[in-house]
This record gives structure tokens, sequence and C-alpha cells, in this order.
């Protein structure tokens, strides 16, 4: 159903692109039918990359990835390196950097070169499903974003426009599933933040090319922990024996439901608990087993979730809303609420709804229609969040369309890979000029 509305969706919003250019100066139109001539050897790349799995865990895959898109960016005279991840765990970022005019804006590229797929998944190929749609890993989320990035770049250096620009590029090789401490595994991506004056995510955010991120959630994990007195099942609610563990947690996260759901903005899930008399809980794994029996009180529970919020103070206060209902313990019970770091949300800013409307206006002066900001509800985090608290404008979702992304019914709409590439490079030109 919403592969369906979605293809709709992409059909009006490009059945007629091109009729209405009258807003371009001559350089944007050069620029725009720079890309589309190189959009062969654009999809050549796309294929070239969705050809090699990268999932998360897959270190040797990330990498060579990775090695593919660094040499299109040495070819465009970029500076580059590649940060090794061994320190958090996963296979490292790549970095690309371009200097120029000292007075011209900083500009922070976003991308990833990980996926959900891992090696042992059932979903490796390419598939067409008709002449415009790719059924394939990762296209949509988010190697398609990752090639708009050279290809609007290449655009630009085509038409000697790129050589007075400042941008840094970052693709991250852990989006999906990020390393630990989750200060290292950000870091390369905080200083470029810092360093930069705009920060543009290449994500495909909810699919259409008509909406664009100016906000999103962000993502923190949480862990619950109950204890009661283990005893015989006919003495519990005794003075001495108590509730036990699971209805204390049951209390609480009862409580959140009643009391949480109907702030707006904000998710909370309890995604695995377990319990009993006794239980073997992996973290890491997000696994667990447990022993207990009808008759016995249980002793301990653990439950393990996420939290979303559109706002640092959102997250705090809800934070500590929940460590209050924690609090109120059953008889004879305890209760330890624990937050892990996370995604930090972006939170919908005067300069973003700024960024977004000269986006808006670009694409509007392509013939491709007016962009909006896509509903919160609708996107989860991203690496663009770890920017908001640097940067004076950001905004994400500038990559390629598509839908199903993280199933394996993934696909993107491959005359997407176009338009998106000429509004970029349009974009980056009139964020530089500006």
């Amino acid at each position: 159903m919403r592969s369906s509305f979605l293809k709709l969706t992409l059909l009006v919003f490009l059945i007629a692109p091109f009729s209405t250019k009258a807003q371009l100066s001559e350089t944007e139109k050069q620029l725009s039918e720079t890309a589309e001539k190189n959009n062969d050897e654009a999809l050549d790349l796309l294929k070239e990359i969705l050809s090699i799995n990268s999932g998360t865990m897959n270190f040797e895959g990330v990498r060579k990835v990775g090695d593919v898109l660094r040499k299109e960016f040495d070819d465009l005279g970029f500076q580059t390196s590649w940060e090794d991840g061994k320190p958090f765990n996963r296979a490292g970022h790549l970095v690309a950097k371009h200097l120029g005019s000292e007075s011209a804006p900083k500009l922070l590229l976003i991308g990833h070169l990980d996926t959900v797929f891992e090696k042992d998944s059932p979903f490796q190929d390419m598939t067409m499903i008709d002449k415009n749609t790719m059924k394939a890993p990762g296209i949509a989320d988010m190697k398609g974003g990752d090639v708009i990035i050279i290809q609007a770049l290449k655009a630009l250096q085509q038409n000697n426009l790129l050589k007075d620009m400042n941008i840094w590029v970052v693709m991250t090789g852990d989006e999906e599933y990020s390393g630990a401490p989750l200060n290292l595994s950000k870091k390369v991506l905080i200083d470029a933040a810092k360093w930069a004056d705009i920060a543009i995510g290449f994500e495909n955010g909810d699919g259409n090319p008509a909406t664009a991120n100016i906000s999103r959630r962000g993502s923190i994990k949480w862990e619950l922990k109950t204890k009661g007195n283990p005893a015989h099942s006919s003495q519990i609610f005794r003075e001495d024996v108590g509730a036990g563990a699971i209805f204390e947690a049951s209390r609480i996260l009862n409580a959140f439901y009643e009391e949480l759901r109907s702030e707006e903005f904000l998710t909370f899930n309890p995604g695995m608990i377990i319990g009993g008399t006794t239980l073997e809980h992996d973290s890491e794994n997000k696994s667990g087993n447990a022993f207990g029996k009808d008759n016995v009180v249980s002793k301990e529970v653990i439950v393990s979730g996420d939290l979303r919020g559109l706002s640092p103070e959102q997250v705090e206060r809800v934070k500590k809303k929940m460590q209050g209902i924690v609090s109120q313990h059953r008889p004879q019970t305890k209760a330890k609420l624990t937050f892990f770091d996370g995604y930090p949300p972006m939170a919908p800013t005067n300069g973003n709804r700024t960024l977004l409307n000269i986006y808006s206006k670009v694409s509007v002066d392509l013939g491709l229609g007016k962009v909006e900001a896509v509903n919160p509800l609708k996107a989860g985090a991203a690496d663009v969040s770890f920017t908001a608290d640097y940067v004076d404008m950001a905004i994400d979702a500038l990559g390629m369309s598509g839908a199903d992304d993280h199933t394996v019914n993934e696909t993107g709409y491959l005359p997407a890979l176009l338009t998106q590439t000429q509004r970029a490079a349009v974009l980056l030109y009139r964020l530089h000029n500006n």
C-alpha cells in the first residue's frame, strides 16, 4: 500500500519536471544538464556499490564500499582519509575535504556506507521491479544518497564551480548500528559539524521527494531492572514478601503507557522483557533466557527499550518523569532505570526552516515542485542529528526516493537519482554564492 502510494506521488512529482526552468540562471541550467549527461555513469556507480554487501558488522564490505567512493572523491580533487573504526568496534568512516575560499560558507555533506543487511541476510541481489524501480539492499537507505552527493559535486567540478567551495563529506560506517563508545564513533562527524556552517544529510527520509527533514527525533536506549523477594506463591502480597519483580515491572510499564503516551512527538517502546527466578541477559545481542515457576514469586526482571523525542528539553523532561514513576515501588520491590547515550534530537530551528525554503525554491525553479517539512513522527534518528548543536542550518532527506527500507522489499525509484542530483547541485551552488 505504501509502495503504491509512493510510486504515484513520484510519478506526479516527475511527470513534467523540466517545463518551467525559467527561474534558473544559465550556470544552473548547465549544472542541471551536466547531471543529466552523467546520469548513466551515476547508475553504474550505484550498481557497483549495491553489489557489495556492507551490513554494518561486515567490516570488509563497508571498507570496500568506502574504497570505491573514496576514488570518486580523489578524482574530484578532495583530500580523503579513512577514519579507522577499531576504537569503537566498527569498520570506520570515509572523510573527504575540499577547502576553497576562506570567505565561503562551510558545507558538511553526510552519508553512510553501511546497511542493515548483513552477510547472512537473504536479501543480497538487485532486481528490476519495473523500468523505473529497482529492488536492492540499501538502495534507498542510503547508497543512492551517497551517489547523489558524488554526482552533484561532479556536476559542480565539471562546470568549474567547485574550486572555491568549502566542503567536508563524512560517510559513516555505522549509522545503522552505532559503535561504542558513542563519543568515539561520532567524533569525526561532530568535529566536522564544529567546522561547518550548514549540514546536509542525504538519507532518504520518508521516501517522498516532496518532503525533507528539518527535524529528527533523537533515540536513546533504556533498561529497567526490577527485583523482588522470591518466596512460595501462596505468600505473595504478605508484608514481608511483597509483590514480586514481575508485578513491579508491570506497574512501571503500565504507568509509562498511561502517563506519557499522549505527549506530542514522543514515543517509547519496551522491546524486550525477561523475568523469573533466575535469568541470563545478553545486552549486546539483545537476547536472554529466564527460569521461573508458577508457584514462586518472581525475583528479577529486565526490560530494554528506546525513547524518542523532538528536542533535548522534551527528552530530559520525560526521563525525569520516567524516573519518578520508577521510584514509586510496590511493597518489598526495587527498581532501577538506566538511560544510555544515543542519537540526539534535531529540533526544528528557524535556521533549518530557512534552509528548507532555499531548497524548496531550488526545486520549484527546476520545475520539480515545492518541498515541505516531513512530520517528525515519520522519521527515525540519523547522523545529521549529531550536527544540530553546532551548525546554523541543517536539513536531511535529500537522498534517493524509495520505499520499504530496512526490509527485504527495499526499493529505489531510479528517475529520482537524476532529479535529486540536480536539486543538490543547484542547492550547493546557491548556498556558496548567497
